[in-house]
């Protein structure tokens, strides 16, 4: 059976996809894989999403340079979500959010105020990233 046929696929064609980075283990990002992007993704070493707002492969970092090196794959139990191990590339401190944050997850909940507050600094401006 090829390891591909082994992900639960949802009915587009899709999986969800934790990026966590390596070293630290924070969770950088969540995207989603079709079959050839986590086939080139486990081919180039390097993270290949599905855009669904472009409807095409997408390298992460082919805009901003934020690559994200890959070092381990792995897949859950029920076979329906996979997680990246990365490194991710491009400046220092590393960014994967297109916020120009180290995370996409930096907005914390306050309870009693029944509201979002973003936590984690802007790293470089977005401007300057997607010029």
């Amino acid at each position: 059976m090829d390891w591909l046929d082994e992900v639960r696929w949802d009915a587009q064609g899709l999986v969800p996809v934790v990026a966590q980075e390596r070293d630290s283990g924070d969770v950088l990002m969540v995207a989603w894989m079709n079959r050839e992007a986590l086939q080139k993704t486990a081919q180039l070493g390097r993270a290949v999403y599905w855009s669904r707002s472009r409807g095409k492969l997408w390298y992460k970092g082919e805009e901003s340079g934020h690559v994200q090196q890959v070092h381990d794959i792995r897949l859950d139990c029920d076979g329906d979500v996979v997680l990246l191990k990365v490194t991710q590339l491009g400046h220092t401190p590393s960014i994967a959010c297109h916020t120009g944050r180290h995370s996409c997850f930096y907005q914390r909940l306050d309870v009693a105020q029944g509201r979002w507050h973003a936590v984690d600094p802007v790293l470089k401006d977005p401007e300057a990233i997607y010029r």
